[in-house]
């Protein structure tokens, strides 16, 4: 009769039923309504009424769009930022860089009732400029995400490739923008994924900042608490494969910046 033994292979055994009863189950059940009517029975007709339904479509847009805005705002905030704190000769980085990540420890309610405070006291309407004020909200939120990644990036970098750029005859600019920025593409890169695939779905900020359009999140939300779970468990879908793609796409984008990143530089 053979005898268990412990191994190393055996501390995962919690974590893939973790993954089993948490993940798998649940994505089999919303695979389930997603291709099933009222009454139980296999159907296509939420996965075509999707792309037929222009206000499911225009909320997808619109979530786009918000997400675009949002990322490239953070980017455009982020990165002259995280590269200040990393190249430069600042004493004490570290406080400085949890200076920028503090807002993170504070309770995200909290954080939108006084974002909400302060743009109320500027435009006095927010009904006025929802978009805007979508954008705003989610950059106040996401910015430290998109910092972190490119902040350890480039801190990692060796600075003898500046040096030998520089000895070549490459001045400041040239240096950057040959070495520093495509070495720093996998921090973008990271930090795009945390900013883009969250602000496409995070709809609390707009409920907490008065804006009445939907974006993906609260369309599905609006499903479910209409009972109508088969419309929302076809949308969470799609949104999951989309999200997916994006994954895979960012990954394999980093993925080929590593590995010709050292023939680019020589």
């Amino acid at each position: 009769m053979k005898t268990w033994k412990f191994s190393r292979k055996s501390l995962g055994i919690p974590y893939a039923v973790f993954l089993l009863l948490f993940v798998a189950l649940p994505l089999l059940v919303l695979v389930y309504y997603a291709f099933t009517n009222g009454e139980g029975h296999f159907t296509v007709s939420n996965l075509t009424g999707f792309f037929t339904d222009p206000n499911t479509l225009g909320t997808l847009c619109y979530s786009f769009a918000i997400a675009a805005v949002t990322t490239l705002v953070c980017l455009l905030l982020a990165y002259p930022t995280a590269y200040i704190l990393a190249t430069s000769n600042l004493k004490r980085k570290q406080v400085w860089l949890l200076i920028f990540i503090m807002s993170m420890w504070i309770n995200f309610s909290l954080r939108m009732t006084a974002l909400k405070e302060v743009l109320t006291l500027i435009e006095g309407n927010l009904a006025r400029y929802p978009f805007l004020n979508a954008v705003v909200g989610m950059t106040y939120d996401f910015l430290p995400f998109m910092i972190l990644p490119i902040y350890n990036t480039i801190s990692r970098l060796d600075g003898a490739l500046i040096e030998a750029a520089k000895d070549l005859g490459a001045n400041d600019t040239a240096a950057f923008l040959k070495i520093t920025l495509p070495l720093s593409v996998p921090g973008i890169i990271s930090g795009v994924s945390m900013v883009f695939l969250p602000a496409m779905t995070n709809y609390v900020v707009l409920d907490m900042l008065y804006n009445s359009t939907y974006i993906m999140g609260s369309l599905i939300g609006s499903y479910f608490s209409a009972y109508n779970w088969h419309g929302g468990s076809m949308i969470a879908l799609i949104l999951l494969a989309i999200i997916i793609v994006f994954t895979v796409a960012t990954n394999g984008a980093d993925d080929s910046d590593r590995a010709g990143i050292g023939g680019a530089l020589l």
